[in-house]
């Protein structure tokens, strides 16, 4: 068991949490799809933020390219499930979380399911048919929807179905072609680092009840040094 006051001191000090926000962060659910490079920098943030219950899926298996950019694991972790590693790490963290590992995908199959039991789900995908099975989840279950995307230099993070705002759908209407979309591999390893770890604060202000990207999208380009919101109509 950790000492909480010492170990959230840092919230406690902030107006905007105080005791009463981090009971609130220790019993919220919170699903990421995803131990990728998105998912490590989310998983550890909200692991060390004290989230009460985190599932987490994925299906993979550590490999040397992964390294680059997914912080949670090392040249001991390759070959083996990403869950399992990021389960023995987070428990390390804070033994004080309730961690899910679920070392399966996300389905049009176990979505509604699976989603149903968290209060917020977090998207650390790689591909656009995921986040549509996402969002279709999420939509039915009325649960909100933390989205990330990251490629090259670029990374995107928006908040949908959160308090009446729209949907992923509404920002990318589904077409066939989406079926046979390839994301380019190249993708500086700090993005992810970056875009994750805002998916982890819009988390953790939906948690607390603060004001979100919902409506927004934030686009972020590292290359040329921009930050840029648009909203979402």
């Amino acid at each position: 068991m950790i000492n909480q006051q010492e170990h959230y001191s840092r919230h406690i000090a902030l107006t905007e949490v105080g005791k009463t926000g981090q009971a609130k962060i220790s019993q919220a659910k919170v699903l990421v799809v995803g131990a990728g490079g998105l998912g490590c920098p989310i998983l550890l943030y909200l692991t060390a933020a004290g989230v009460g219950t985190i599932g987490f899926m994925d299906d993979d298996v550590v490999s040397e390219s992964n390294l680059q950019r997914q912080i949670l694991y090392d040249i001991q972790s390759l070959g083996m499930l990403k869950v399992k590693v990021a389960h023995r790490k987070l428990q390390t963290l804070n033994p004080d979380c309730h961690l899910i590992p679920i070392a399966k995908r996300l389905t049009r199959e176990n979505a509604s399911e699976i989603t149903r039991n968290y209060d917020v789900v977090v998207d650390a995908t790689d591909n656009l048919l995921s986040r549509y099975i996402i969002d279709d989840a999420c939509q039915e279950n009325n649960k909100p929807f933390v989205y990330g995307s990251i490629c090259e230099f670029e990374g995107q993070v928006s908040v949908f179905n959160y308090q009446g705002g729209p949907g992923y759908r509404n920002l990318f209407p589904y077409h066939e072609k989406i079926k046979d979309f390839q994301q380019p591999l190249g993708v500086l390893g700090a993005i992810p680092g970056i875009i994750g770890s805002i998916q982890a604060s819009e988390t953790l202000k939906i948690i607390l009840g603060h004001s979100t990207l919902s409506g927004k999208l934030l686009l972020i380009n590292l290359l040329k040094g921009t930050f840029k919101t648009i909203r979402i109509i």
